[in-house]
């Protein structure tokens, strides 16, 4: 019975961010080593739970490495890079028999010394393990991937849903072609196309248009006879690297003329609507006014430029300051702030406090706001998701969180630790019923649609300044590779 390696090591880094990612901040997020791995892993909807899944479907021994993960900020350090990788080494190579390896990175990493730091873990793998051992990687559909990625690797594997609702089973594709791959069944080669774009992630939701039809169009090149995987990335917009941007990989059984033709065809689909991809949303004193005039609740206001999963650090404080402004009745809005919740502690439950909140960051995310309530709860923070959303995970951890209940029936919610609204029960656990909300504040993108879109009477995506706005011309590129759509005039 073959014997495969499984592990991963993801961060999506926004190099917009002055917060480093060290080796705590993985620690804080997800690190397992060896068996904790499958009780971690074993029953989350994430590319790791497919290659533990895999195992028994296809017939071969699991062998638990290392897998990390951190919340989305800025660049990983070199210390943390180096030790995570060593570790996965070390531990690949204690093994006494690998036939292969199941590789989870996310593709968006950068760390401080290697703008690609996917790439550059995959060649240090490489040369540790031989350029004819089998190493099948799966990626993110934020990955912004690189020819390094793709010649270090023997397949790569990418997320066909955002939000992510299928890493699950890309982990059990990446696990099958594994096994045809060990079996000799298959050769695979792959080869990738970018269109000259940065891609707008306001557009990046894989139920609408245009990615819809792209995706669609990659799922019937995987039917054809000698394709093996048609990926559609849309690339990651908030890292100033030279890989930034969409990519088009598709793996064919020793194919490379099929395989070039076809991710060049995915690629001009993307490319040909770029123009059609307008930006024309709300700022937050017009989303307020929407949200409170509009029937359809609860309204769910999306504050782009805040997006946790993107690596701001959830503490802006526009749409709250407008809401208060305007007189909101109803509302919820989550912010990551240690210190009020310190002091909510302080004042105990039922307790009355008058806190600044939000706004401690930076300068990018607006200033603290004035709020004055009674501490209706303060809880440990931890909380689960049983179904499929977006980044796979199932057990949560959003530090100690106290919600203050503020005059006209509204909540502020304080969190320890930054925590992406991609789960219901982040408010259901704090007893809070999001479909009882007039009004709820998801700092975030796309990926929050998983869980709320189907309780949303309305959603109000709202074009608000920080390190996840959503025109990429707030930002300044200095290493992306040139000319580049919508940086560029076109000729």
């Amino acid at each position: 019975m073959p014997n495969i390696a499984i592990g991963g090591i993801m961060h999506e880094s926004n190099t917009f961010s002055s917060l480093p990612t060290d080796l705590a901040a993985f620690e804080a997020g997800h690190l397992a080593i060896g068996d904790e791995i499958l009780s971690i892993w074993s029953e989350a909807h994430h590319e790791v739970a497919g290659f533990i899944q895999g195992a028994s479907e296809h017939g071969y021994e699991l062998y638990p490495t290392l897998m990390a993960s951190a919340t989305p900020a800025g660049p990983v350090t070199d210390n943390a890079f180096n030790e995570l990788v060593q570790s996965l080494i070390q531990r690949i190579k204690s093994a006494p028999r690998l036939d292969g390896l199941l590789l989870a990175l996310h593709g968006a990493m950068v760390v401080e010394s290697y703008p690609d730091g996917d790439g550059e873990i995959l060649r240090r793998l490489r040369a540790e393990l031989g350029a004819n051992f089998p190493i099948v990687t799966t990626l993110d559909h934020h990955t912004n991937v690189s020819e390094k990625m793709v010649a270090e690797s023997t397949a790569l594997v990418i997320y066909k849903t955002n939000p992510h609702v299928d890493q699950r089973q890309r982990g059990l594709q990446a696990a099958e072609l594994m096994m045809r791959l060990i079996r000799k069944e298959v050769n695979p080669t792959q080869a990738l196309a970018k269109p000259p774009m940065i891609f707008n992630i306001l557009y990046q939701n894989t139920s609408a248009e245009p990615m819809c039809s792209i995706l669609q169009e990659a799922k019937k090149l995987e039917s054809r006879s000698g394709v093996l995987v048609a990926n559609v990335a849309a690339g990651y917009p908030y890292a100033d690297v030279h890989e930034i941007g969409p990519s088009m990989i598709v793996v064919t059984d020793n194919n490379p003329q099929l395989a070039e033709t076809e991710a060049e065809r995915l690629s001009n689909m993307l490319w040909n609507v770029r123009n059609q991809l307008h930006i024309n949303l709300p700022d937050a004193a017009q989303a307020v006014s929407q949200a409170m005039q509009s029937r359809d609740h609860p309204v769910v206001l999306v504050e782009m430029g805040d997006n946790i999963g993107g690596g701001s650090p959830g503490d802006s404080t526009f749409i709250l300051s407008e809401l208060l402004r305007q007189n909101a009745v109803g509302f919820v809005v989550v912010l990551s702030d240690p210190e009020a919740v310190n002091a909510c502690i302080q004042a105990g439950v039922r307790g009355q406090v008058d806190l600044k909140v939000g706004g401690k960051s930076d300068d990018m995310h607006g200033s603290s706001v004035h709020i004055y309530g009674r501490v209706r709860l303060i809880h440990d923070g931890y909380y689960e998701e049983t179904e499929p959303r977006h980044g796979g995970g199932r057990y949560h951890d959003q530090g100690t969180t106290t919600v203050v209940e503020i005059e006209k029936r509204s909540l502020i919610v304080l969190t320890s630790k930054r925590q992406t609204p991609f789960s219901l029960h982040q408010l259901l656990s704090l007893g809070i019923d999001p479909k009882q909300m007039e009004i709820i504040v998801v700092k975030a993108a796309i990926a929050y649609r998983a869980a709320y879109e189907p309780i949303a009477g309305k959603i109000i995506e709202v074009d608000t300044p920080g390190l996840t706005a959503v025109n990429p011309l707030h930002f300044t590129y200095r290493n992306v590779r040139r000319p580049l759509f919508p940086l560029d005039a076109e000729s």
